[in-house]
């Protein structure tokens, strides 16, 4: 069993039980005391209801996040890749300037190697 739901178990149970000893142990007429255990039956069932109410809304509310989490993350991705597309067009024409310049610097410390030999 879950935390929550031992959570919620514990308190029903502990209400229930503290409602009863209270209503055993005041001195009231039969009457008195079966209307103040039907108040606090109904009490405690709009308590429950609430629970249920604000624990659905919860889960639908985690769940409503976790989708919104999910696109976001898809658009980050895409974005990220556009950017990447980009940045690799801007740099491959350098690149291949950066390339002849390697080849003509490595052109000629092959010359200045020949000269230097003979």
């Amino acid at each position: 069993m879950s935390k929550g739901k031992s959570l919620v178990l514990g308190l029903m149970i502990g209400g229930a039980v503290s409602a009863t000893a209270t209503l055993l142990s005041t001195p009231s007429s039969g009457s008195e005391l079966r209307g103040r255990v039907k108040q606090q039956g109904l009490e405690m069932k709009g308590l429950m209801n609430n629970v249920k109410y604000d624990a659905t809304r919860l889960k639908n509310q985690i769940a409503e996040t976790s989708k919104e989490g999910a696109l976001l993350f898809k658009d980050l991705t895409l974005e990220m890749k556009e950017s990447v597309k980009e940045w690799k067009k801007t740099i491959e024409p350098h690149q291949e300037n950066i390339h002849q310049y390697l080849e003509q610097i490595e052109s000629s410390l092959k010359d200045l190697e020949d000269k230097v030999k003979k």
